[in-house]
């Protein structure tokens, strides 16, 4: 069973025990609960895509760390006039584990 869910603009396809990075979660704190909201269930060979069935389908996570990516390096550069800036950039993520999968109710 697995669920396709949406967060900070993203969707991440998750299970029950997967740790999935988001983007940072600023009002949680380590041990918090957070609920997900839901685009797809699939539960073996049945599938759930209403969006009226999946409204009161939220995901549940436990967040685990708050942690910075890899830096990247951002480098502006202009020929032949002396124009050349650096800037680098580390995203902030918070890494959720997956604890429930509630299925639709039939």
């Amino acid at each position: 069973m697995y669920a396709i869910v949406r967060s900070g603009g993203r969707q991440h396809k998750v299970a029950v025990g997967d740790i999935v990075e988001v983007d940072k979660i600023p009002t949680g704190k380590v041990g918090d609960a957070v609920e997900l909201s839901t685009l797809l269930v699939v539960d073996g060979e049945a599938v759930t895509s209403d969006p009226w069935v999946l409204a009161g389908i939220k995901v549940e996570a436990e967040i685990v760390d708050h942690h910075k990516g890899q830096k990247i390096d951002i480098l502006r550069y202009k020929n032949k006039t002396g124009y050349r800036r650096r800037q680098g950039h580390r995203q902030q993520y918070t890494a959720l584990k997956i604890t429930g999968i509630p299925t639709a109710a039939k």
